[in-house]
């Protein structure tokens, strides 16, 4: 396993990984939704992030992206999700930072309890004016 910062080349691959997460993980929001969201992930958010990509055996297989200290994305593709790769990205990010912020939809409660399980707290529920759902801030602190 190895950790690294991401390339352009790698754009692509994870453009893929977060759009099939996505629907995996948010069966509640409408697919079209997602499509949508592609473009503006691999030319403004992807770009703009410091992204780092969790490889094995030289294959992406996951990711994690924030923004100054927001965690911005964390997706590990769907055939390697419940191995403790997101976890593994989650500590590495962790040693950058010394406080954490991100969102998550309340609904998708194998995220929430992720989060909690990796020291993030609950601070404020919200609702996501592009989806309406509501969503939970959390935070983290060293």
């Amino acid at each position: 396993m190895e950790i690294r910062k991401n390339t352009v080349a790698d754009i692509e691959q994870l453009v893929q990984i977060w759009y099939e997460s996505s629907i995996k993980a948010h069966d509640f929001i409408n697919h079209e939704y997602w499509d949508a969201q592609k473009q503006d992930m691999k030319e403004k958010y992807l770009p703009m992030s410091e992204t780092y990509v969790l490889c094995v055996d030289q294959e992406i297989i996951g990711f994690v992206s924030v923004v100054g200290q927001y965690l911005a994305a964390l997706f590990i593709a769907n055939d390697y999700q419940g191995n403790g790769y997101g976890k593994e990205l989650v500590s590495f990010i962790k040693q950058k930072r010394k406080h954490l912020q991100l969102k998550v939809y309340a609904k998708n409660e194998q995220a929430v309890q992720f989060y909690l399980k990796n020291h993030f707290l609950k601070k404020q529920e919200l609702i996501d004016e592009q989806t309406g759902e509501k969503e939970m801030l959390m935070e983290w602190k060293k």
